[in-house]
């Protein structure tokens, strides 16, 4: 991007356009102040002058520049509006023998951007008497000079202007001389000796008169000489120059010592009277510095610094006398000629800094200008930005740019930039200067906190102590500080109709999540919670992120027996035939856990028996089984201990007391009641009489049931056993594991049995069963297993039983509910069903265990008493 401040060929065009795009922003300010003022010195009201507010000037930022960088004068008060003297004004020293001088400023105010230019016009005052080059004036005159013989003097120089300027000479009475005073071409006045009575050198060899030179201004002001005269013989040939004027061009920055022009004059006498000397006169306090002139040869050299800025013409008188004191003047013009020798100046008005990120494609960062003080092509500037940032100049009044931005900042990629501003003149060769600003890039909230993942998956074992962290969650916000300050929370919610809260805690700083309380896997096995990440913006920003929190399983549940019932008031028994051969199933041990997946599988181990090598168990079933045939030399009363175990770490256990029966028939028990009680032998007799009693009952109560399963199956299919009604299931809550080594139940097992009235001397009917295979169409995969309690008793004896049932449901552990109890003419049927579902993790967890171990077997005789 470059812009040329001053195009050669387009200058009258872009003036005139310039002018008129701009007469309603842009006017002049004239001022005319006295020079030497102090500082303070009110100029004039620029508010007043402008028809603005005072407050508008101090709110647009106003501010006065200088068109060339010089030294700045004035100044305004933003208070009052008032344009002020900020620096004692020379005018002398300003602007030399110039008669106008003229110090131009620009008031800039911004917001928008516009520029009033500024005139002050430096008025001179009194403030220098007039002077001569000499203090004492020498001439020799012989006192052959005829009467009203001429002399010229030297001028005396004032370097006020206009009326305070050099008005006039006076010479002090003598009798021998008056004085002619005469003006010059540029203005100037000079004054000449004219003779009025001749010269006597016998009489007076030497004559001293004051020379007076006086200004015009008020109070007047002047200045003094001496003019020494000694009387010689006579000279009558005056120094002729060989040109009046001397036009010299000289380029600014010429070495000192540098010779410029020589002049020449003449004098037609000969010996002492035609020996010329030369001098400067009227020559200004800044000429003397710069120039010196050789008095025997005429030669001009520089001796100081010139400089095309500060002055780019000098005009100096050049005095050439004889000897004798003839003397004639004449002119030297000097022409200073533009070098480039200043690079342009690159100037930062005004800047925002910090940019806002969301600032609009366009928006003004700030207002550069651009100066050089050499002219002509030296001074054409071109402006630049290099091309890798999101900026450009746009020119605007004058030599001033606008720096804005081309397209939408993002701070989160780049928060600063080094913005390098280059300006090159067009001259040859060209100087260049460049300006860096370093530009900041201030935040706003334009990004909501990011999770480091998409969801969050936690585990924690149950049994966890209060506080115990459950997992970490993680967001970053690329904004700054505070926006970018991320606070965490749980999002309101509720847990199976409990508040989140009562669940987890997170800590807001660093998104951490604690448990507040005790998980029981048997309770639920897992949820779901929201956390939400907001920053500190205004308005704050926010994102969500789930978190599912799983429930391990710990092993906190010891197996819970089922069958056979664990009463301490009641014994359970069952018979076993004295033809049982080896291998034959004789009972079931029937445990559940409440644990899942290894620490529900069960292992049962006998721990005690009458006769050890007679009874073993199914490690993984719980089946009673006999390892060799029966024979009469057993004892008929077996009392064997097992214990059910899982396989947690440390494992649990619980053990129960399975009592066998060997025998065919309940008479051939005479001590029956030492199983349960331990009473006197004087009451076996009473026993027996009832256990007879009970096996007559027994007898027809089963003839009574054949003839109504025969009579039933003419009626219905066969659906549990001969005559069985069909129990629907009753589905209890999934809490409890089944007895395999898979952790939940597979398939349904329906076991019969008959319960007797409650005596310790009933009969019992072996019954097989059968298996039934569920699977839902849900995919969830559910394990059942159903007890069936039948009975041929009446129905009075089906009642007394039923509170029986009850009773051994309500010793179920814990999540179990009652049994369900359908009755039909023909028979009672009370089931029990107990059902856990398998959960997804749990079914994953199911494919890498060992496999189970086969379930119930069938024939099971079941025996309660």
């Amino acid at each position: 991007m470059e812009y040329k401040l001053f195009s050669v060929p387009f200058f009258a065009f872009f003036v005139a356009f310039l002018l008129f795009s701009l007469t309603a922003v842009c006017s002049d300010l004239n001022y005319n102040i006295p020079e030497e003022m102090k500082r303070q010195y009110v100029i004039g009201n620029i508010a007043k002058d402008l028809g603005m507010d005072v407050k508008q000037l101090s709110a647009r930022k106003s501010r006065i520049d200088t068109e060339d960088s010089s030294k700045r004068y004035c100044d305004i008060n933003l208070n009052t509006g008032d344009l002020i003297v900020a620096e004692t004004i020379d005018r002398e020293e300003l602007c030399g023998s110039r008669m106008s001088c003229i110090l131009n400023y620009e008031l800039v105010l911004e917001n928008p951007l516009e520029v009033h230019r500024i005139i002050l016009q430096i008025q001179d005052i009194n403030d220098n008497a007039p002077r001569f080059p000499n203090e004492r004036i020498h001439f020799e005159i012989r006192e052959s000079a005829v009467k009203g013989q001429r002399f010229r003097l030297h001028e005396a120089h004032d370097s006020d202007i206009g009326n305070n300027a050099l008005n006039g000479y006076s010479l002090e009475k003598n009798k021998h001389f008056v004085l002619n005073v005469h003006d010059t071409a540029d203005g100037g006045k000079y004054a000449e000796l004219v003779l009025e009575k001749e010269l006597d050198r016998e009489q007076q060899k030497e004559i001293d008169m004051i020379l007076t030179a006086t200004d015009g201004g008020s109070p007047q002001r002047s200045g003094t000489a001496v003019i020494h005269i000694t009387v010689l013989d006579a000279n009558d040939n005056v120094p002729v120059f060989s040109e009046s004027v001397y036009k010299v061009t000289l380029a600014e920055n010429t070495p000192s010592g540098t010779e410029i022009i020589r002049v020449s004059a003449t004098d037609a006498d000969e010996g002492p009277n035609g020996e010329v000397t030369y001098e400067f006169s009227r020559m200004s306090d800044k000429t003397v510095k710069l120039f010196s002139i050789n008095k025997a040869t005429g030669k001009i050299v520089v001796i100081g610094e010139i400089d095309y800025e500060s002055e780019n013409n000098y005009e100096i008188g050049i005095h050439a006398q004889d000897a004798s004191g003839l003397a004639s003047t004449a002119k030297i013009i000097i022409d200073i000629t533009d070098v480039n020798d200043n690079p342009p100046r690159i100037i930062l008005k005004s800047l925002n800094n910090p940019v806002p990120e969301n600032s609009e494609p366009g928006t003004e960062v700030g207002i550069i200008n651009v100066q050089d003080k050499d002219s002509g092509e030296n001074r054409q500037i071109r402006c630049s930005v290099q091309q890798n940032v999101p900026f450009k100049l746009n020119p605007s009044v004058k030599n001033y740019f606008s720096l804005v931005t081309t397209k939408a900042l993002d701070r989160e990629k780049e928060s600063d930039y080094n913005i390098t501003i280059t300006a090159t003149d067009g001259g040859s060769p060209p100087l260049s200067t460049s300006l860096t600003i370093h530009l900041l890039i201030s935040d706003v909230n334009d990004n909501p906190p990011v999770f480091a993942q998409q969801s969050y998956s936690a585990y924690i074992s149950e049994n966890n102590k209060p506080g115990t962290s459950v997992c970490s969650v993680s967001a970053n916000d690329p904004d700054w500080r505070q926006n970018g300050t991320v606070l965490y929370s749980l999002v309101p919610s509720e847990v199976s109709g409990v508040p989140v809260s009562s669940f987890l805690s997170i800590n807001g700083d660093t998104g951490v999540i604690h448990a507040v309380r005790s998980f029981d896997y048997e309770q639920f096995r897992n949820f779901t919670v929201n956390v939400v990440a907001r920053d500190n913006g205004s308005p704050p920003l926010s994102s969500n992120v789930t978190v599912k929190v799983f429930i391990t399983d710990e092993n906190d549940n010891s197996p819970q027996i089922l069958y056979p019932v664990p009463d301490g008031k009641s014994l359970m028994t069952e018979m076993v035939p004295k033809a049982t051969l080896s291998g034959s199933l004789v009972s079931k041990v029937i445990a559940v856990d409440a644990d899942s997946g290894q620490n529900a599988w069960l292992s049962y181990h006998i721990v005690k028996s009458t006769d050890p090598g007679l009874f073993s168990i199914g490690l993984h079933s719980g089946e009673i089984k006999t390892q060799r045939d029966i024979s009469e030399s057993d004892n008929m009363k077996q009392n064997l201990v097992v214990s059910v175990k899982d396989n947690g770490q440390p494992s649990l256990s619980t053990t129960c007391a399975v009592n066998l029966l060997i025998s065919d028939n309940l008479s051939e028990v005479p001590e029956l009641k030492d199983m349960t009680y331990k009473d006197n032998n004087s009451k076996l007799t009473s026993y027996l009489i009832i256990a007879l009693v009970s096996v007559s009952t027994f007898f027809l109560t089963f003839i009574i049931l054949i003839v109504a399963v025969k009579f039933c199956h003419r009626r219905k299919p066969r659906l549990l056993f001969d005559g069985a009604v069909a129990v629907p299931s009753a589905y209890l809550p999934p809490n409890y594991a089944e007895v395999d080594g898979a952790g939940t139940l597979r398939s349904s097992y329906n076991y019969d049995a008959y319960l007797t009235t409650g005596s310790r001397t009933s009969d019992f009917k072996f019954v097989s069963s059968y298996n039934e295979n569920t699977l839902p169409a849900g995919g969830t995969l559910k394990k059942e297993h159903n007890f069936l309690f039948g009975s041929s008793m009446t129905t009075t004896d089906v009642t007394e039983n039923e509170d029986e049932v009850r009773e051994f449901s309500r010793r179920l552990p814990k999540g179990f509910r009652p049994f369900i109890i359908l009755r039909s003419k023909i028979q009672s049927t009370f089931t029990l069903k107990l059902t856990k579902e398998l959960s997804a993790a749990e079914a994953v967890n199911r494919q890498h265990s060992p496999p189970p171990p086969p379930p119930f077997k069938t024939g099971l005789p079941v025996y309660l008493i």
